[in-house]
C-alpha cells in the first residue's frame, strides 16, 4: 500500500521560496493514514510519504511527463494549486537543476522501496498486489466538472491488474450502496499504478482516488470527521480484504 500524497513537510529552504497558500498544504490527501488505520492489521506493507507534493510529487513521472496528454495537469515539481494559485514568489519558481536534486533527494528513494517491496513480495509468494491510495476534493474544476464520485478505481483501463481482480475490486466497493463508484472514469491510475502494474510479470496495481467529502469537511478547513470515517472505512476495508485474499490463475 503506497500512500504518496499524505505528506506535509516542506524543508525551510523551500518555504522561503513559497507564496502564504503553498505553507498551507492545501492539496495533501488529508488523513488517508488515520483512514486506513486497519491496514497494519491486515497484514499489508504500508509505504507512506513524509513530504509535502508540493516539494515533490511521488505520483508523477522522473521526466515531466505529463498524467493525461491534452488535460490541464500538475507536475512533477507544482507550481500551482489544484485552484491554479501560485505556489512560488515571483522569479523564485525551481530551477531545472533544483528539480533535479528534489528527484534525487525525495522521489527516487520512495520509489525504490516501492521496487523493493514489489521484488521481496513476488519472490515470495510469486505475485505482488500494489494498493496506490489517493484522495481528493469532490469538487475541482481545473481537472472535472460538477461533482466527482465518492470511489474512483483506476486500473489504467484494465492495463495494471488482472481484470478478475478489477471485477472483484469495484464489486468490493459497490456493495456500498450509499456511494458512488466510477471505474477507470476520470482518475484511471496515477504514474505509480502504470509503472509498476504488469500482471504478465506478477505485479497487479489499483489506485484508488477517493472523495475527501466521504470522510472529512472539505470547507473552510481541512477536518477530520470520525462520524462519517467510521461510515465509510467497511468499504475501504473490505476491498483491501479482497486484494489481500486474491490469488491469480
Amino acid at each position: 500500500m503506497s500512500i504518496p500524497h499524505v505528506g506535509q513537510y516542506i524543508p525551510d529552504d523551500i518555504v522561503g521560496n513559497l507564496m502564504p497558500v503553498g505553507t498551507n498544504v492545501g492539496d495533501t490527501d488529508w488523513y488517508l493514514d488515520r483512514l486506513y488505520d486497519f491496514a497494519d492489521e491486515l497484514g499489508a506493507s504500508v509505504l507512506k510519504a513524509n513530504y509535502s507534493r508540493y516539494v515533490i510529487d511521488l505520483n508523477r513521472a522522473p521526466d515531466g511527463k505529463p498524467l493525461y496528454p491534452g488535460s490541464n495537469n500538475t507536475e512533477l515539481v507544482p507550481t500551482s494549486t489544484f485552484k491554479e494559485e501560485l505556489l512560488y514568489k515571483s522569479g523564485r519558481n525551481p530551477t531545472s537543476d533544483e528539480i533535479l536534486t528534489r528527484r534525487e533527494a525525495y522521489w527516487v528513494p520512495y520509489h525504490k522501496c516501492i521496487l523493493d517491496t514489489i521484488n521481496e513480495l513476488r519472490d515470495r509468494f510469486g505475485y505482488c498486489v500494489l494498493f496506490d491510495c489517493h484522495s481528493i476534493k469532490s469538487i475541482l474544476p481545473r481537472f472535472f466538472e460538477g461533482k466527482l464520485s465518492d470511489f474512483n478505481l483506476g486500473t489504467a483501463e484494465g492495463e495494471s491488474c488482472d481484470i478478475e481482480l478489477q471485477n472483484l475490486l469495484a464489486g468490493a466497493l459497490s456493495k456500498y450502496s450509499n456511494y458512488s463508484l466510477a471505474v477507470n472514469g476520470r482518475f484511471k491510475g496515477g504514474y505509480i499504478t502504470r509503472q509498476y502494474g504488469n500482471p504478465r510479470e506478477g505485479v497487479h496495481a489499483f489506485q484508488l482516488e477517493l472523495s475527501t467529502s466521504t470522510y472529512m469537511d472539505e470547507e473552510p478547513v481541512f477536518k477530520w470527521r470520525e462520524d462519517l470515517a467510521d461510515l465509510v472505512r467497511p468499504s475501504l476495508k473490505h476491498l483491501m480484504q479482497v486484494a489481500i485474499s486474491w490469488t491469480p490463475k
